[in-house]
């Protein structure tokens, strides 16, 4: 049966999450990832844009498909305060 993904599963894979730096932005995305992958594999890396008005959270989801991907990055990018998913 041939895959429509490129991406071998189950595996780690890493979503970066990019909005305004904003305490509601950051607790809103790591719920959005946590309710699709509640086990998320490490610490959560946030960095800030040079000038703080920006945030970018890297978290690593323990993928077990590209449909649980799909899923979290559609509710990610569908929330108000998400600027861009990578």
């Amino acid at each position: 049966m041939a895959s429509d993904s490129f991406i071998s599963f189950p595996c780690l894979f890493p979503i970066k999450v990019i909005g305004k730096t904003d305490p509601a932005f950051e607790t809103a995305a790591i719920k959005i990832v946590r309710k699709h992958s509640p086990d998320l594999q490490g610490k959560i890396v946030a960095n800030y844009s040079r000038k703080g008005r920006y945030l970018a959270i890297t978290v690593n989801v323990h993928a077990t498909s590209q449909q649980q991907l799909d899923t979290i990055y559609q509710e990610l990018t569908a929330h108000e305060s998400v600027m861009m998913v990578l």
